[in-house]
């Protein structure tokens, strides 16, 4: 851990870090899953799926700079490389072989909603170790995620 002003001792500090990389990795993961939807999507709805699945990348990216942000503040080292990733993620593994639109819904929710259960999860960890700015930046991160996990989903709805 680097040295900090910030008032929260080093034991709490650590695990608090640890939480935030595994969070890291998964928003990394998503990111790159929601660009391999927007590269490969095939169908009527390509095009508004093509834009909703760069959005969901685009604010994995946002959410995950501002995860690694935290982790320096606090003094730790953000771990953010491919190989790191692919070793912390707890995403499920994205198909790359898929290019059906109800496909790439239906797997993208699952690792959306993946990784909005972890991060819930964060949240209450981050409270457990009285830290409650980091507790606000999952809380933030864990209720964009829900509403774009709602745009993705509101796709696999079918009129009765």
């Amino acid at each position: 851990m680097h040295r900090t002003k910030i008032d929260l001792p080093e034991s709490k500090r650590i695990p608090i870090v640890f939480l935030l990389n595994q969070a890291l990795a998964g928003l990394i993961d998503l990111q790159l899953q929601a660009k391999q939807a927007h590269w490969n999507v095939k169908g009527p709805n390509f095009i508004a799926l093509h834009e909703l699945f760069d959005t969901v990348s685009a604010d994995a990216a946002v959410f995950a700079d501002s995860v690694a942000e935290r982790i320096a503040a606090l003094g730790g080292q953000a771990e953010g490389t491919v190989n790191v990733v692919g070793s912390h993620t707890t995403l499920p593994v994205y198909p790359v072989e898929i290019v059906a639109e109800c496909d790439h819904i239906d797997s993208l929710s699952t690792s959306m909603a993946s990784i909005g259960k972890s991060i819930r999860g964060a949240i209450g960890r981050a409270v457990e170790l009285n830290d409650a700015d980091t507790a606000d930046l999952f809380t933030e991160v864990s209720r964009e995620l829900d509403k774009k996990l709602w745009f993705v989903e509101s796709h696999l709805h079918r009129n009765p």
